[in-house]
């Protein structure tokens, strides 16, 4: 299974200048061989956010219409990251995928808002936990977004439920890149799973963020890594690796959640 990560400057409050950057990323870096491209987290606004109750997307309607032609037009799935949604006056994180064929496949809104980046005051929580789902090549996988990385509960409901893969988006800072690589890696290796990171990168005036998109396998070895620029992944994986390593280190047949508090 053939994954393509794009991580690259997302341009604050200009949504057609960032959908100008992933077509042109599209065109230069997708191939035949390509099977899933990945996106980073609020690709169409970034973090301009006294600006997003304008800004917003509405019901993921643009953005939508957006990926899923390029989508059917690569015949690549898209794990599309996430962008400023709104829905009901109330503005969301809200992360989604698309298959080759321009379907929806899922979409799940941010549960943990960073207090570091006053998020609350500007965005609604989601209530419900990222779920499992397929790709066109049968692969089970689920998406989750940057602070949520924080709280490993999240992704132990879906990786019990048989996700090979775990793809977190995020605009991690700089900063705290020992935490983004940490905590990816411990995801990995506790759920005996895939884990990818896709982050943005480059200063947008009050942030700088940390690159560093990466592809982990169940084992919690590094596949492969970019810098701090924007730069993409062409990478490999085999998911029959996820099987070996439930096999070998059978986390989820030794649970015992009637003793957890």
């Amino acid at each position: 299974m053939n994954i393509e990560i794009f991580q690259f400057k997302v341009e604050p409050a200009n949504t057609e200048l960032n959908e100008e950057t992933i077509a042109t990323w599209f065109s230069n870096y997708v191939t035949s061989q390509t099977d899933v491209v990945v996106l980073p987290e609020m690709w169409n606004n970034g973090y301009a956010l006294p600006q997003l109750q304008a800004l917003s997307d509405s019901r993921l309607s643009r953005s939508y219409e957006f990926i899923s032609k390029l989508a059917i037009k690569y015949q690549v799935d898209v794990i599309a990251g996430s962008v400023s949604n709104a829905k009901s006056n109330e503005v969301y994180n809200t992360a989604f995928a698309v298959s080759k064929y321009g379907k929806l496949l899922n979409n799940y809104d941010k549960v943990h808002l960073v207090p570091m980046l006053n998020e609350p005051s500007f965005l609604n929580a989601g209530n419900a936990v990222p779920e499992p789902f397929n790709l066109s090549n049968g692969a089970r996988v689920t998406q989750i977004i940057c602070y949520d990385l924080r709280f490993p509960e999240l992704l132990r409901y879906p990786a019990r439920k048989d996700a090979q893969i775990a793809f977190y988006v995020a605009q991690w800072p700089l900063v705290r890149l020992d935490h983004w690589i940490a905590l990816l890696k411990a995801r990995a290796i506790e759920n005996d799973m895939y884990v990818i990171g896709c982050n943005g990168c480059g200063d947008d005036g009050q942030t700088e963020y940390a690159g560093n998109s990466i592809v982990i396998n169940p084992n919690g070895e590094i596949l492969s890594q970019l810098g701090y620029k924007p730069d993409h992944i062409t990478c490999e994986i085999d998911l029959e690796e996820v099987d070996k390593q439930r096999d070998t280190i059978p986390v989820f047949k030794n649970l015992r959640p009637h003793l957890y508090k």
